[in-house]
């Protein structure tokens, strides 16, 4: 009779080869362009400096990495160039670079040693250090005028990029910045209960905070449940690259926060406290990052907890799956089904998202037991 672990792996085996076999079907139609949100069916196409950018390219690199599908190492590498255009026009680029970079170039400069795919990666790292506030100890938000002293929580994600630049160039001060943004979030963004807000305002000039802003979330003193996966993962990043022990406490308080408000059906809303309402946008790719970020926290943590995450991991991946799951669908593009971009702005609700894709096929690797990370 198989333990817990033998049958999490074995249903594991079992999603990843429908992974392979959607994203193969799907790929056929979708190319090389840039994958954002399903509508009525079929991804849509966003511009070369849009932030999700690297998400497929990313989704197609972790299949690569098993199977060795030359076609869609072709399209993936074929994205990473395309995105040249931003990276060289410099005005579009913005705080999310991490995400874009990290899961094209990173990535292939990892599996191919491509020193293209090394000087972009680098370059995107060092426009991520230089939007550092050295009064205020954060990385600038976005381009507009009014934003100059705006930090969100998403931007943790991005770090891993400059982790990844100390460590591949031997030059610390892409660590020292990660690390002084990170600190910023544990003091200004993330709650002591573990849930966080999205956006904290800043006098560009002093430093000084002057407000918290709801953003993407409900209000500014709410509980956005992508922002929780964004805190999670990236301070359990942000404890993998450095070994601190308060970015590891803080993945692990914010782990405690999202399960406990997590539905019965695994399911979250976009913000889990804001008032339920009929239609209200869910969001499963929050859920599928925490899951992966989760996974992140097993591997560091004494043996005794480790088993508590990755059981935890692998009952959201679960209901994900049953509640979300779009794999006999074909009709859908997306793997993951109840994904909701902004729902104050009413975009893209409940519909597949691609780093809803990404982060569940990731997390599903890592229950396989892939270690490896792009990030």
């Amino acid at each position: 009779m198989l333990n817990q672990e033998e049958m999490q792996l074995q249903w594991a085996e079992d999603k990843w080869r429908q992974i392979i076999a959607k994203v193969d079907l799907t790929s056929r139609r979708i190319g090389d362009s840039f994958p954002y949100a399903s509508i009525d069916g079929q991804y849509n196409n966003e511009l070369a400096d849009w932030w999700t950018n690297g998400f497929w390219p990313g989704l197609l690199w972790l299949i690569y990495r098993e199977t060795g599908d030359q076609r869609l190492a072709g399209l993936a590498a074929s994205v990473e160039s395309k995105m040249d255009a931003p990276l060289q026009e410099y005005e579009p680029l913005h705080h999310d670079v991490g995400f874009m970079w990290s899961l094209t170039s990173v990535a292939r400069y990892k599996l191919l040693g491509e020193p293209d795919s090394r000087r972009r990666a680098l370059t995107a790292a060092s426009h991520l250090m230089g939007r550092y506030n050295a009064r205020g100890k954060f990385i600038r938000a976005w381009n507009q005028p009014e934003r100059t002293g705006w930090a969100i929580i998403d931007c943790l994600m991005n770090l891993g990029l400059l982790y990844w630049a100390s460590e591949e160039t031997g030059d610390p001060r892409y660590r020292h910045v990660a690390m002084e943004h990170s600190d910023m979030a544990l003091r200004e963004l993330i709650r002591p209960d573990g849930s966080s807000c999205h956006i904290a305002s800043f006098d560009p000039e002093t430093g000084q905070r002057l407000e918290t802003i709801a953003g993407q979330g409900y209000a500014a003193d709410s509980a956005w449940a992508r922002g929780a996966a964004w805190a999670l993962y990236g301070m359990a990043l942000g404890a993998r690259y450095t070994g601190e022990s308060r970015y590891l406490d803080s993945a692990k308080r914010t782990a405690e926060m999202f399960l406990s408000h997590l539905p019965e059906d695994g399911l979250p809303p976009y913000d889990f406290r804001a008032p339920l309402e009929e239609g209200m946008g869910m969001d499963s790719s929050s859920a599928a990052c925490a899951a992966s970020g989760m996974l992140e926290i097993a591997l560091l943590v004494p043996a005794g907890e480790s088993g508590f995450y990755r059981d935890a991991a692998a009952g959201m991946l679960s209901k994900l799956d049953q509640r979300c799951g779009a794999w006999d669908d074909a009709g859908e593009e997306g793997l993951l089904r109840f994904a909701t971009a902004n729902y104050p702005k009413r975009a893209h609700v409940n519909v597949p998202l691609i780093y809803g894709d990404y982060f569940f096929a990731e997390a599903i690797c890592k229950l396989r037991g892939h270690r490896e990370l792009f990030w």
